[in-house]
């Protein structure tokens, strides 16, 4: 993805703030343990937060949580939501936060959109030493049959080559690494995958496809058709035709030290 694409998609979810928070997972609970295992200390940074659904995970667990997001609708939604977190303006490559400040930076679904040549020094700054850094992923399991004609269907707008098991350890390996040069921040990578589950409805699997970038960004009427073609084929699936049912998922993490 160009520069400028990947700026416009990064952009793109303020316009779909309040439905990002019905609407998107939270992360298995599993999956953020292990993401800040190695470190003792319980001062985390929820960085590019969105509406809170990480944060919120992290208070649960008991962490001394700050929240940087710097869309302000999507900040909006997070401090309406969690009131009592500190939640400010910012992003990756400008983190309104002193030097070593945080033992964990974590970020849910948003490290592919960093500029890591400048974020990744930035983040180097507020952890302290030998602090993680933790991207995590919730994916669709499209070991799952039906899940996986779903995947057919929707197209890479709605489901993209990090949003399957299949994929995603390939497209975040090097989520961390500057595209071209610089000095390297962090150590070798470590990935672990976590079963999560989303109770959902076809109307509202279909509301929260509606939220990915590829999908904001779309032309109306792609994108309309795109859900059509989604809202039919959930609606022939005994497993999703009628009332609740959970989607498989995994919540997939990348795990690196500060060096």
């Amino acid at each position: 993805m160009e520069q400028d694409e990947r700026l416009l998609h990064a952009s793109s979810f303020g316009v779909a703030a309040s439905a990002y928070a019905e609407h998107r997972p939270d992360y298995a609970r599993a999956a953020v343990r292990w993401a800040v295992e190695p470190v003792a200390g319980v001062r985390m940074l929820d960085l590019g937060a969105g509406t809170g659904k990480l944060t919120a995970t992290l208070v649960a667990l008991g962490a001394d949580v700050t929240a940087v997001e710097p869309d302000w609708a999507m900040l909006s939604e997070l401090r309406r939501a969690l009131p009592d977190v500190r939640a400010l303006p910012g992003s990756a490559e400008a983190i309104p936060l002193p030097d070593a400040s945080v033992d964990a930076v974590l970020a849910g679904n948003a490290m592919h959109w960093f500029d890591m040549a400048v974020a990744g020094p930035e983040i180097a700054r507020i952890l302290t030493p030998g602090g993680i850094l933790a991207g995590l992923w919730n994916v669709m399991d499209d070991r799952v049959g039906w899940v996986a004609g779903l995947v057919r269907v929707s197209g890479s707008a709605a489901i993209g080559p990090r949003d399957t098991p299949a994929s995603w350890r390939v497209e975040t390996a090097d989520a961390h690494l500057p595209k071209v040069g610089g000095a390297a921040r962090f150590g070798s990578p470590e990935q672990a995958e976590f079963p999560h589950g989303q109770r959902r409805t076809a109307d509202s699997l279909g509301a929260t496809l509606a939220t990915r970038a590829g999908m904001l960004v779309m032309p109306e009427h792609e994108r309309a058709a795109t859900l059509s073609r989604i809202r039919a084929f959930l609606a022939s699936r005994s497993e999703t035709a009628v009332g609740e049912f959970t989607l498989p998922m995994l919540t997939c993490v990348l795990r690196i030290r500060r060096l």
